[in-house]
């Protein structure tokens, strides 16, 4: 039986990476959350990992208060602490073990603009977005750019550049990682006390109280259902794949409102979706016009309307 950690274990994601593996009889898993081990305690969190001996660590610790780490200094020290410092220290321990990491990050690190392959990696593409571009999608006139996971990361906020810091830190120290990055992620409310409720929660909430309802016509990416992800990272894992960057979320590039109008139909619900710019809701920290993730390394997943009528039935 191999061995698995999953770190956060009670949160949106990490709830259901242990779901999948622990009825799975080929692993023996192990689920850690705040009250199991404080992570910013590295010594204490090396021991803990070097008595456990993992095979596979699976990291759904993070930091999200993406608005609060932009003007406040000491948020900004947490973030930097769970989203830097603590994924290279992991590495570290899954090294020492020999265990695989898999570790999680977002489309924040992105800037919206003209995508630029590393120098030496250009599969071809100019990238000044002409006729035919393979960033613009099948049709050649989507109004986005999709990343690839080779893309050069430029992050707009101090969250960005948290994540990318963990993202450098993991491939720095331990050789045998997956880093997958997701995008708006929704799911079965966490069992943690500091989870997140799901933006789709909150619009349900919204429609069953109100006549009208305004959604962001901006900020293209992809939904990721945090049950699918998890399967995903599974196979990702059991199929060994060669270390490195993955692109996970759900089918379909999508805005908030293009989320709200899709979810609302879905429910039969016959609220009014008005369509306003990123602008009429002013939050400090920037966030990228479009951080489409293209999915190629795995297969694509389904379309998140798919996952959004599961996740109603469930």
């Amino acid at each position: 039986m191999k061995r698995i950690l999953i770190l956060g274990s009670k949160g949106m994601l990490g709830q259901e990476l242990l779901r999948v593996f622990q009825h799975d009889k080929k692993y023996d898993v192990t689920a850690w959350d705040r009250e199991d081990i404080d992570v910013t305690q590295f010594d204490a969190l090396y021991r803990r990992v070097s008595d456990m001996w993992p095979d596979v660590i699976f990291n759904a610790i993070a930091y999200n208060a993406v608005d609060a780490c932009e003007t406040d200094d000491d948020e900004y020290a947490k973030a930097r602490m769970l989203n830097s410092d603590f994924p290279g220290e992991l590495a570290r321990a899954a090294k020492a073990v020999d265990a695989v990491l898999v570790h999680y990050s977002t489309d924040y690190v992105f800037d919206g603009e003209r995508p630029q392959y590393p120098e030496g990696k250009n599969p071809g593409c100019c990238g000044s977005g002409c006729a035919g571009c393979m960033y613009k999608g099948p049709d050649e006139t989507l109004p986005y750019y999709s990343y690839h996971e080779d893309d050069i990361a430029r992050p707009l906020s101090r969250y960005g550049h948290t994540k990318l810091k963990g993202e450098q830190n993991v491939m720095k120290n331990v050789n045998r990682h997956y880093i997958i990055r997701l995008s708006k992620l929704f799911g079965k409310p966490a069992e943690s006390v500091l989870g997140k409720r799901s933006f789709f929660d909150v619009m349900r909430e919204l429609g069953e109280t109100k006549k009208e309802v305004q959604a962001v016509d901006g900020e293209m990416s992809k939904f990721t259902y945090a049950p699918d992800l998890a399967k995903t990272s599974k196979e990702i894992v059991e199929n060994n794949l060669a270390p490195g960057i993955y692109h996970v979320a759900n089918d379909g590039a999508a805005t908030w409102y293009d989320g709200v109008k899709e979810f609302y139909k879905i429910l039969g619900i016959k609220t009014k979706v008005v369509s306003v710019p990123p602008e009429t809701f002013p939050r400090p920290a920037k966030r990228p016009s479009s951080s489409v993730l293209k999915v190629t390394k795995i297969k694509n997943l389904r379309h998140y309307s798919e996952a959004l009528k599961e996740y109603l039935e469930k």
